[in-house]
C-alpha cells in the first residue's frame, strides 16, 4: 500500500526506528553530544554556568559592600571634620616630665586615649586593647610604628609620677600625658572629650565619668578615625592598616 511505501522511504533498518514502533522502555542516544553517558556534557555545562553565575554574584556583592563601606566612611569623616575634632593643639607634660604638644608627633601615626589612672576597669581594658593593636602592627613587616598616647582627665591625682607608674604596665612606647586642669581641659575640647568628676566618698576617692574613645591621628597630625568601646582589637588593627595603605600626605 502507498502508506507502507512512504513509511519505508522514511524508515530504514540502518536508522533508529520511529517512536511508533520502538520496543517499550527503549531509549535513543540521538541528539546527545559526543555519544557519552546520558546527559553528561549537558550536566557539566549547567554546573559550569551555575558556578560562573555564583562567582559573578559573589563578586558583585563584595563590590557593592565595599562601595557602601566607602560611602559610609566618607560621610562619617565629613561629619567629624565639620565638628572640627582634633584640629586644635594641646600643651601637656609626658610621664618623664618633658613638655609635649601635638607637633611633637608629626610624621607618626598616633593612637590616643583619654582616661585616668584610678579607673577600675574600662581604662585598663581600653589601654590593653590599644597596646594590643600597636603590638599587632609592629609585628607586620613594612608597617610604620604607631605612637600610643594616654591623656589623663584627672590631673588632680594623675601627676607625672603617677602617670609614669601607670603607663609602664601596658606598652613600652605608651606615653602618659598630664598637665594643669586648664591644659587638660584644652586637650579635651580639641577632641570633643566629655569628662566629669563624680562625688567624693569618705576617703575623698572619686570616679571620673568620661568618653570612651580611641582616636587615630595620621602623620599630618589630622584626626582620621575613632573607635568606640565595642570595637575589638582585631577590628581596630584592620582599620588602622587600611588607613595606612590609603594615606597620602596633604603637605607633600
Amino acid at each position: 500500500p502507498a502508506s507502507l511505501d512512504r513509511a519505508s522511504e522514511v524508515w530504514s533498518p540502518l536508522l533508529p526506528p520511529p517512536a511508533w514502533c520502538r520496543e517499550p522502555g527503549a531509549h535513543s542516544s540521538e541528539g546527545l553530544s559526543g555519544g557519552g553517558p546520558l546527559g553528561a556534557p549537558g550536566l557539566r555545562t549547567r554546573l559550569l554556568v551555575t558556578g560562573l553565575f555564583g562567582t559573578g554574584l559573589a563578586a558583585a556583592w563584595l563590590w557593592a559592600r565595599a562601595k557602601k563601606e566607602q560611602r559610609q566612611q566618607r560621610r562619617r569623616m565629613e561629619a567629624l571634620r565639620s565638628a572640627a575634632v582634633g584640629q586644635g593643639d594641646f600643651h601637656l607634660v609626658d610621664h618623664t616630665g618633658r613638655p609635649r604638644c601635638k607637633a611633637d608627633f608629626a610624621g607618626q601615626w598616633v593612637l590616643l586615649y583619654f582616661g585616668f589612672t584610678h579607673c577600675p576597669d574600662i581604662c585598663p581594658e581600653e589601654l590593653e586593647k590599644l597596646a594590643g593593636v600597636v603590638r599587632r602592627l609592629d609585628a607586620e613587616p613594612g608597617q610604620p610604628a604607631v605612637q600610643p598616647l594616654f591623656v589623663t582627665v584627672d590631673p588632680e591625682r594623675d601627676d607625672v609620677a603617677a602617670m609614669g607608674r601607670y603607663v609602664r604596665e601596658f606598652h613600652p612606647r605608651l606615653l602618659g600625658l598630664t598637665g594643669t586642669a586648664e591644659q587638660v581641659s584644652e586637650a579635651g575640647r580639641a577632641y570633643r572629650v566629655y569628662y566629669s568628676a563624680g562625688p567624693r566618698d569618705e576617703d575623698q576617692d572619686y570616679i571620673v565619668d568620661h568618653s570612651i574613645i580611641i582616636y587615630l591621628l595620621n602623620p599630618d597630625g589630622l584626626f582620621t578615625d575613632y573607635y568606640s568601646r565595642s570595637k575589638t582589637e582585631e577590628q581596630i588593627t584592620a582599620s588602622v592598616r587600611r588607613h595606612m595603605a590609603r594615606f597620602r600626605s596633604a603637605f607633600s
